[in-house]
């Protein structure tokens, strides 16, 4: 958007060297009065930042508590939009928090229903609020996924990730010149190689308990195969073909709300049809077939595992 209104406008790689380069968020702040049904999450199933607030909700039982909008996984020249929702495109939103913003309008945002104004969207803090903020309306327990004994490593572990493999994956997949691609590439695979070393010898990422880490290595993960190795290039090796970390995404999606979460359908329609920068002719393809349900053996919380 520019001075309120919205203008659909490619991505520009050439300023930057080709070099896919993110905007920083502009909505930055916290929930105050958490109250049951005055915060309102607008996501996209298919966008791997959102996805992060959405499991996040699943696994603290916040359903009743934080109703959700969903996107059409197609996006087109009007942005995200929302079918049948107060908001019919996600910029109408944005102009009603704020009529005269500039920027790049994004999914997850975390609305205030009552006030009508945005009050985060930013995953990585949105994710943070519902991890503990909205404590008195959850129905599930589960630990705390930023734990105080466990942030200095959880942050260790989200930087890297979020450089070189959460980010990495769009460097790759956007860039506009081969040097740009190739040192993505090479960044996504190191940190690949790098958690699958970290998990030989552990269930989670950092501590002996779930974290936010977990989560955020997983919403790129479960992806991975399905839209990042071929579509974005990243093709040098599947997901699958890591032993710890197949095992690791599909001890997350077993956890108690995670799997509902997840619609690979949806995620592939959206990037193959949206991107049309990348994917010209909008095919989106059949396969790789990606077996997740025999994972789904446990019923014990995250607690307890």
């Amino acid at each position: 958007m520019i001075n309120g209104v919205w203008r659909d406008i490619p991505r520009d790689t050439k300023s930057t060297g080709g070099a896919f380069v993110r905007p920083e968020t502009r909505f930055r702040d916290k929930v105050h009065a958490p109250e049951a049904q005055r915060y309102h999450l607008w996501v996209s199933r298919a966008c791997p930042w959102a996805h992060r607030t959405l499991i996040v909700r699943a696994l603290k039982g916040l359903g009743r508590a934080i109703p959700v909008h969903y996107a059409d996984p197609y996006m087109a020249a009007n942005g995200w939009q929302f079918p049948g929702e107060e908001f019919s495109y996600l910029h109408q939103l944005y102009a009603a928090a704020e009529p005269g913003y500039s920027g790049r309008v994004t999914v997850p945002v975390l609305w205030d229903s009552r006030e009508r104004r945005i009050v985060n969207n930013e995953s990585a803090e949105i994710i943070r609020i519902l991890n503990s903020v909205f404590d008195e309306y959850a129905t599930r327990k589960v630990g705390d996924l930023y734990s105080p004994k466990l942030q200095r490593e959880i942050d260790g572990v989200n930087e890297r990730v979020y450089r070189t493999l959460n980010n990495g994956v769009y460097r790759a997949g956007f860039a506009g010149a081969q040097e740009k691609y190739d040192e993505a590439v090479r960044g996504v695979f190191a940190t690949l190689d790098w958690l699958e070393k970290r998990l030989e010898r552990r269930r989670w990422l950092v501590g002996e308990q779930l974290t936010e880490a977990d989560i955020r290595f997983f919403t790129t993960a479960i992806r991975f195969d399905a839209v990042y190795y071929s579509h974005f290039k990243c093709n040098l090796r599947q997901l699958r073909d890591y032993r710890n970390l197949w095992r690791h995404t599909r001890t997350v999606y077993a956890l108690p709300g995670v799997a509902k979460t997840v619609d690979l359908a949806e995620i592939k329609s959206h990037y193959y049809r949206s991107q049309v920068a990348i994917n010209p002719t909008q095919i989106v393809p059949r396969g790789p077939a990606i077996e997740l349900r025999r994972a789904r053996s446990s019923r014990r919380s995250p607690r307890q595992r």
